[in-house]
């Protein structure tokens, strides 16, 4: 390597990544670095998350850095967002199609997780990942509200079944196949079941993140979910409330119990704030979820408030991130899902496709 190379390897491994902290010198994510004869400067970056609202200022700063070396002409970078496959639960497979499956739970119901797992998957998606959403709760399906979308999936082989598509997410959901009016009277085993199919028959379509919006609780459905699908992380919803918390807490021990990973904790309805007079109300207790993350070491994404328009949104079909973009709530999302992609590309990567599967025969 030239001396006019480290040089500017040494001025750009000063540009540090505002979402990990780190510069891409040395975590090798600068690759590919040339100086020709006329001080030209050429280079790629490889992210390991999606960051379209990121690449032009990112693009600035190695450009500025590179530029600061005396003797630098022109500078070209390209910068691109390369997703992998994470590390899951040991002895699952990971399903075709999907690197990476996200869990949006909660140990309660009505804390605005299926409100959060859409955002949370429109937001990657407005990043430029391929994301899908799994409607999980075969009992209360909410998505098609609030994706706004609707109909039947089609089958083009007779056995799997086509995802609809809405606002660039891939969405598949009971509430596509059953009548709206329709009582879910199902046992455990049967729903699981269902849960099953609507996963694993669903012609998925090369996505770098499936966010899977989970029923509450602890039970059947969520068990057999946690033990047998491939899952990257959870993350976990709740109010500040101490009734809230109490149940969150038993969706953190089932998930450490099969070894799934929490990528963090999300506070809703955390405060709010009168439209007509401002006046700040802590309607379901103060920092609850916050003071809780912290006691258990639980990475803290985010607060979001109790707001009409969070909840309009959403039941009109256009969640917050598609609605209202440049809002301070499609703002807070953003936030959550930036920091959830990040994690999940800081984690160990899954080397279960390199190796054969290896089957052991006794001999008669």
């Amino acid at each position: 390597m030239s001396t006019h190379e480290q040089d500017v390897l040494q001025a750009l491994s000063a540009v540090i990544d505002p979402n990990t902290g780190k510069d891409f010198v040395s975590t090798r994510q600068l690759k590919n670095l040339q100086v020709d004869g006329n001080g030209d400067v050429s280079f790629d970056v490889e992210l390991g998350y999606p960051a379209r609202s990121q690449v032009a200022a990112l693009r600035t700063a190695l450009i500025t850095a590179a530029r600061g070396v005396p003797g630098v002409g022109n500078v070209s970078v390209n910068i691109a967002s390369q997703v992998i496959a994470h590390a899951v639960q040991r002895g699952v497979q990971l399903m075709p199609q999907v690197k990476n499956i996200v869990a949006v739970a909660s140990g309660k119901g009505g804390v605005g997780k299926s409100t959060t797992a859409a955002n949370l998957a429109l937001a990657l998606a407005a990043e430029g990942a391929r994301v899908g959403l799994l409607d999980a709760d075969i009992y209360g399906p909410s998505m098609p509200i609030m994706m706004g979308v609707s109909g039947r999936p089609e089958s083009l082989d007779g056995q799997n079944m086509e995802p609809l598509e809405n606002h660039g997410v891939q969405v598949m959901s009971i509430g596509f196949l059953v009548d709206p009016d329709e009582a879910m009277i199902w046992r455990g085993p049967m729903a699981s079941q269902a849960l099953d199919q609507l996963l694993k028959q669903t012609n998925w379509k090369d996505l770098d993140y499936l966010i899977v919006d989970m029923p509450p609780g602890t039970g059947d459905i969520q068990l057999s979910l946690s033990q047998r699908v491939p899952i990257t992380g959870a993350v976990i919803v709740t109010t500040p409330q101490d009734i809230a918390l109490a149940d969150a807490r038993k969706g953190v021990a089932m998930f450490e119990k099969v070894g799934v990973p929490i990528l963090g904790l999300v506070e809703n309805m955390a405060v709010h704030v009168c439209t007509n007079c401002g006046h700040v109300e802590h309607i379901f207790g103060a920092e609850g979820g916050k003071r809780y993350a912290a006691e258990k070491g639980i990475d803290y994404l985010g607060a979001l408030p109790l707001s009409l328009s969070i909840r309009e949104q959403a039941d009109s079909g256009r969640p917050s991130v598609i609605a209202d973009p440049e809002g301070q709530a499609a703002i807070s999302y953003k936030a959550i899902a930036r920091q959830v992609a990040v994690k999940i590309a800081a984690k160990a990567k899954d080397f279960s496709a390199k190796f054969p599967s290896i089957t052991i025969s006794r001999e008669t």
